[in-house]
Order: structure tokens, then sequence, then C-alpha cells
């Protein structure tokens, strides 16, 4: 069964090119991103590690943890490393999962059930260990996204769904399509008018069911 939003995501113990972890632990009380990938040095993953490692400044920022996880083992991790940061511009301080046996990969259905290793293998034989997870310090899985080998992920986005996930807990509100940081925000339907205006002071009323008010994050 597929990871759902909302539900506590797999605890586990693992090796990392910075050192073992137990992962709930490592969370703690953070906003946690876990974003894996098919195989150390593939050319679209080294330019996606070397993006997240140049937003690194973003990240402690809204007080966020990434994290990456391959197949491959550490001294591999450790290796490709240097090449992300040669690339980058940016070292890569986040640590990268090692996850050989697939185990976690299962876990976080990243893969069908019976997927295996064939010795010598390439990228294609674990494509679909491409997936990004947003993790509420809560442990609960708050968002995930999916992509193919050949399209890098665009990170500009991973943080401004951050941004979101974080505005709606503290505020307990919802976003409207391309909505960014400092842009009118989504009353939810089950918020009374009554409600809306002690919570939130002026809104607008498009519809019974829409109403859109000032971004109280941006505040």
């Amino acid at each position: 069964m597929s990871l759902r939003i909302n539900q506590v995501v797999p605890d586990f113990k693992a090796e990392t090119s910075e050192g073992p972890i137990s992962f709930h632990d490592w969370i703690g009380d953070s906003w946690t991103i876990l974003f894996s990938h098919p195989k150390d040095f593939t050319p679209v993953c080294t330019t996606e590690f070397g993006a997240v490692a140049q937003l690194a400044d973003e990240w402690a920022k809204r007080g966020v943890k990434v994290i990456g996880i391959s197949v491959d083992g550490v001294e591999d991790h450790r290796k490709w490393k240097g090449d992300i940061g040669k690339f980058a511009g940016a070292e890569a301080t986040f640590p990268i999962i090692a996850d050989e046996s697939l185990e976690i990969s299962k876990a976080y259905d990243m893969l069908p059930a019976d997927a295996y290793l064939p010795d010598g293998r390439t990228p294609n034989d674990t494509a679909t260990v491409r997936s990004v997870y947003i993790i509420g310090p809560d442990k609960q899985l708050k968002l995930s996204m999916t992509y193919p080998m050949n399209v890098g992920r665009n990170f500009a986005e991973i943080l401004r769904a951050t941004d979101a996930l974080q505005a709606a807990a503290k505020h307990g509100i919802a976003m409207p399509a391309n909505w960014e940081k400092g842009r009118d925000v989504v009353i939810p339907a089950t918020v009374s008018n009554e409600d809306a205006k002690a919570k939130f002071g002026e809104f607008t009323t498009h519809f019974p069911y829409l109403r859109t008010t000032k971004d109280p994050s941006s505040a």
C-alpha cells in the first residue's frame, strides 16, 4: 500500500554519508524533506543534489532538514558529494542514506514490492526511486511527488510547497493555485463567516464557498 497524506512515515535505522541515523529521531521537531534518486554519479540527479546544496540557507530559514537516499553505498555517496560540490559551487552538507537492500525504498513505496537489484545494475533498474516526501514535525507525510528519470525536479516548487504547508499548519488556511508567500490565501469552507472575521479580519467573498484574505504568514 502506498504512503498516504497524514500517515506517519515508516521509521528506520540506516547508514548515511554523515554516519548512522534513526530516522524519526533524526527528524526530531523539524520539517523534513526526503528525496531519492536511482543511482550515484548520474547526470540529472547531480544537478538536483547541487540545487539542494545551493539552497542550504533557504532550508535553514524554514527550519527544514533535507536528506537524500540512494541504492548505492556510503563510500560512493561520499565520493559523489565531491562532484556535486564542484558542479554546484556549494558543498552538499546534507546526509545521503545508503539503501543497497532496497528496504527503505520499498517501505516508502518507491519501488514495486518485487523489485530487485541485478549485478551490474544501471539506473534504469531503479528508475522509480525518484521521489520527494515532505514530512512534518509530527512525522506525518504532508506531500509527495514522483518524477521520471529524464525530468529534473523543480526545487523552487518544493520550497513553495513547503512554505504553503508550514503556513497552512500554523494559521489554518489553504492556498490557491500558483500561490506564493505574500499573496492572498483561501479561508477553509469549514470556517464560518463570523469565525473568519474574528480570525482574519477583512476577507473577500467570491462565492459562498470561496473566500480569500491577506496572507497571515507574511505579516
